[in-house]
């Protein structure tokens, strides 16, 4: 039988045996051949291929309990200190939680049969087969408390001003307790990545800062100020002559906001754009119930979300976060050399500024 057919020009399924000697970067490259295995080798190899070029800026968006987890630690603080992600979407959970860490708190290993009613009779709260006494959750409470009633927080904050000042004060305490660094808000505020909360008060962090207002605290988010500044980094990146990437872990409201951008600045904005350049997913979610969780980037080019030219460079891995995010990592430090940090937290009103500009032209035209 003649092997001519175009369809027949993809890579033999010929692996070498697995000994135990591979590093992860080379078991995902010679055993990672088909199914999801496969989707999420494309998706390791989109990220370093593509996405980790110097003029690519990476958007990376965090849904599910991650940090709880360890994966803040583990693989988004390594991401970030490598100069691999550039701004960051994330649910106030995952950024509440990542807080416990860095404030020299612990959460335990667990299990997931264990009664619910026994573990609250003992103050033990229960993140699946994750557990911590309920005096981390009050700590933690009083830590921001404590922060947001400083005098830089009274007025209207983006939540990026809100979460680079919280870093600031978490790497502060890091350095007084001596343990190094735990908190992703701590290693963003260091590397200057600017980190949104697409909905600031669904959390114990907007929670917290709720309770304060009730008794004249000034502080308020300014999700407007959110928008705005979202977008101005992605059109940055393509007036800069560079591109945009977004990965994302999960979906639900961190997705949408970091996708948005683009109908923003074409819809809206009425600024002639394309679309994100690169798309990587990794979720559990699938796209016929209608959930944006699992909607594919094909759906996401008829929004003006993705570049219907760049559909090529979209990869969507059915996997859980909690593995692919730890493995795509390692073959990320393992396959790319540290980039130089953007450092966008620092440039956040010279973008706003070239957003607004092309707007009143466009609104002009």
């Amino acid at each position: 039988m003649s092997n001519t057919s175009r369809f027949l020009t993809g890579g033999k399924i010929d692996p070498v045996s697995i000994d135990g000697s591979m590093s992860a970067a080379d078991l995902i490259d010679s055993a990672f051949l088909a199914y999801n295995a496969a989707r999420l080798r494309e998706a390791c190899q989109l990220f370093v291929g593509k996405m980790l070029d110097d003029n690519v800026t990476i958007g990376l968006s965090i849904t599910g309990a991650l940090t709880p987890a360890g994966l803040g630690m583990s693989a988004i603080i390594p991401l970030i200190e490598s100069g691999f992600v550039d701004w960051i979407v994330s649910t106030g959970a995952n950024l509440y939680h990542d807080t416990h860490f860095g404030i020299g708190l612990e959460m335990r290993r667990g299990s997931h049969q264990i009664s619910d009613i026994v573990l609250r009779e003992e103050g033990v709260v229960r993140i699946y087969d994750i557990f911590f006494d309920y005096s981390v959750l009050l700590s933690t409470d009083e830590f921001y408390r404590k922060i947001i009633q400083g005098p830089e927080f009274q007025r209207d904050l983006s939540t990026a001003e809100f979460h680079y000042l919280a870093g600031k004060y978490i790497a502060e305490r890091e350095r007084i307790l001596g343990i190094g660094r735990k908190s992703l808000l701590a290693a963003a505020y260091e590397s200057s990545v600017p980190i949104y909360t697409s909905s600031p008060g669904d959390s114990s962090i907007g929670m917290n800062v709720a309770a304060l207002a009730l008794v004249g605290n000034k502080l308020r988010f300014d999700v407007t100020a959110d928008v705005n500044e979202t977008a101005a980094i992605v059109l940055a990146a393509k007036r800069g002559g560079g591109k945009s990437a977004v990965f994302i872990l999960g979906g639900g409201s961190p997705k949408n906001f970091m996708l948005q951008t683009e109908p923003q600045i074409q819809e809206v904005l009425k600024i002639q754009e394309k679309g994100h350049d690169y798309f990587l997913q990794v979720t559990d979610a699938r796209p016929d119930t209608g959930g944006l969780s699992g909607a594919s980037p094909s759906e996401a080019v008829s929004w003006g979300k993705i570049d219907p030219d760049r559909l090529p460079d979209a990869v969507v891995c059915y996997v859980d976060s909690t593995v692919a995010l730890p493995l795509i990592t390692a073959y990320a430090l393992a396959r790319h050399k540290a980039r130089e940090k953007k450092r966008l937290y620092d440039h956040r009103q010279e973008m706003l500024e070239s957003l607004k500009r092309e707007h009143l032209l466009a609104d002009q035209a």
